[in-house]
């Protein structure tokens, strides 16, 4: 049996990303084929907050499973920046390249040593049905942050983080290699041990 579930976004990449980590055991959509759900805001203080209201709100307009995710970039040297204001770091409207330079910028500004540039990708999904929450999962994976841009693999700040136990950014590893280890990965795997296990039924 194929579990269906939406995702509560409207990032083909992020979509993408999840079913090729999910696999064809799982058939997933976004809210591109979803107009009548309004954009949620993420109003939360915390990724967990985030993933929650964005999952329990989409899930009161649709029937069946929604997920959403809340993921970000957490730097050591800026404190824990950008952290969950990882998508509009540069400004609402910022390419993933402008966000990359702004925070390049502001590590140099800082002065950032090597241990400094540590940092961490962390994910935490969130399970709904019919406005009831049904769980929430996080992945993380440390790294540190590459000196300049390297590869054009993936999307937002992929091409400048570094994963322990690699010499590439997520932006030169295949999307094999990266769904391997990525926080998002790890997030989602959890969320499908949940579901396997989980009679949402009825």
């Amino acid at each position: 049996m194929v579990i269906e579930l939406v995702i509560a976004t409207h990032n083909r990449h992020k979509t993408h990303e999840i079913q090729h980590i999910l696999g064809p055991a799982f058939r997933v959509r976004d809210l591109g084929a979803h107009p009548e759900v309004a954009e949620i805001p993420e109003t939360g203080t915390s990724f967990e907050e985030n993933a929650e209201l964005k999952a329990l709100a989409a899930s009161r307009e649709l029937e069946g499973l929604v997920i959403a995710d809340d993921s970000g970039l957490e730097v050591d040297a800026l404190g824990g920046a950008p952290g969950i204001y990882s998508a509009r770091y540069a400004g609402a409207n910022a390419t993933d390249r402008e966000k990359i330079n702004k925070l390049l910028g502001e590590l140099a500004r800082v002065r950032a040593k090597e241990d400094g540039r540590r940092a961490r990708f962390r994910c935490v999904v969130a399970l709904a049905r019919n406005g009831n929450l049904h769980g929430t999962f996080e992945g993380i994976v440390e790294g540190r942050i590459a000196d300049d841009v390297h590869g054009v693999s993936g999307f937002g700040y992929d091409p400048i983080f570094i994963p322990e136990g690699t010499r590439q950014t997520f932006g030169e590893l295949t999307a094999e290699a990266k769904n391997a280890i990525s926080h998002r990965a790890k997030a989602i795997r959890a969320l499908a041990d949940r579901l396997r296990r989980l009679d949402l039924g009825g």
